[in-house]
């Protein structure tokens, strides 16, 4: 995935590290939730993939909704999809 992607991901060793990178407070953005929908899907396509660690840059693990997204139609994937 490219790097200025709000997630990316690492398979190395049978470890897949999923990181989410959307400043300041790692919010779940509709960007967020298909790159992570994406990642695991990912990870759950290769078979040596033995273990997922989901984590965040910055100070915050998913603070919550991207209140940019408020009032507008949702977007999917929803994250009971994710």
């Amino acid at each position: 995935m490219a790097s200025e992607a709000p997630v990316t991901s690492v398979h190395e060793n049978g470890l897949a590290v999923i990181t989410i990178s959307n400043p300041p407070v790692n919010a779940l953005s509709s960007g967020v939730r298909v790159g992570l929908l994406r990642a695991v899907e990912l990870a759950g396509a290769d078979a040596s993939v033995r273990a997922v660690v989901i984590g965040s840059e910055g100070r915050t693990f998913i603070a919550g909704a991207d209140i940019s997204e408020f009032g507008k139609p949702p977007v999917p994937p929803g994250l009971s999809e994710v």
